[in-house]
């Protein structure tokens, strides 16, 4: 039985990357740090695709603490025996809700704790554990990365996410290095996805933005995410190892008139 861990997956790419790969024969390790309704959602669409043998086991802990990341590594790993795929999604929310209030400073400190340490710690954890496997397939980690930390991005969002999905590209070439050859290491880049930002919180104008700078003139979706994600994870892409992918329908640049 394959296993797949998929952090952040209460919502949005993580639950649809979660759903995408229970479609393709894998058993989950569902996550997330409060959200737990959003989690039992994930779970019950999953189980919903009636995909026997598939199973389920839902995790809770908050990435930015180093026990509560050994703690979900060794309760994911002993689910089974083996993790063949991780994908790490998961990212603190400082755009939506009342993480909009907080100053640069803390929403800048949360950023790293989270989506830079967290996720290089359950790197290096899950590969370490990862390269002892015997399976027929390599194992695959991949991160989550932004389109936009190559190119630059104005104003406080883009100095943030910039610097934190910045730094998880980077790592994501060096760690491929040190696990090669037993376990491969990618990341894919998303654009403008219409997850609860791209839903609930854009005005016109940066609808009109994320419209404008993709090729294909349309949001990207949590699924075209996860599709990616999955091909990447499955024997398909085996020979894809330290890339970053974009997914972001072709990107052009935003004219600097059009606000």
């Amino acid at each position: 039985m394959s296993v797949a861990v998929v952090t952040g997956s209460s919502s949005g790419i993580g639950r649809q990357t979660a759903i995408e790969l229970a479609r393709q024969g894998y058993s989950l390790v569902l996550h997330a740090h409060r959200n737990v309704t959003g989690l039992q959602q994930t779970a019950f669409s999953i189980l919903e695709l009636n995909q026997t043998p598939v199973e389920v086991l839902c995790l809770t802990a908050d990435i930015s603490r180093v026990s509560a990341c050994h703690d979900l590594i060794s309760a994911a790993f002993q689910w089974r025996g083996a993790v063949d795929v991780w994908v790490n999604n998961a990212g603190a929310d400082v755009l939506t809700g009342s993480a909009r209030q907080l100053s640069f400073e803390d929403r800048l400190q949360r950023l790293l704790q989270v989506d830079v340490a967290g996720t290089l710690r359950l790197s290096r954890l899950a590969a370490t554990r990862m390269r002892l496997q015997c399976s027929p397939n390599l194992p695959s980690l991949i991160n989550v990365g932004w389109d936009q930390a190559w190119s630059g991005m104005e104003d406080e969002p883009g100095q943030l996410f910039c610097t934190s999905k910045g730094a998880i590209m980077a790592c994501t070439a060096a760690l491929a290095m040190s696990f090669a050859p037993e376990v491969r290491v990618n990341c894919v880049a998303p654009g403008w996805i219409q997850t609860a930002w791209g839903s609930e919180a854009a005005s016109p104008y940066w609808d009109k933005r994320a419209r404008g700078e993709a090729l294909l003139e349309r949001w990207g979706t949590a699924a075209d995410v996860a599709h990616t994600i999955a091909w990447l994870a499955s024997p398909q892409g085996a020979f894809i190892n330290g890339q970053i992918i974009a997914v972001n329908g072709g990107r052009r640049y935003f004219p600097a008139n059009s606000k």
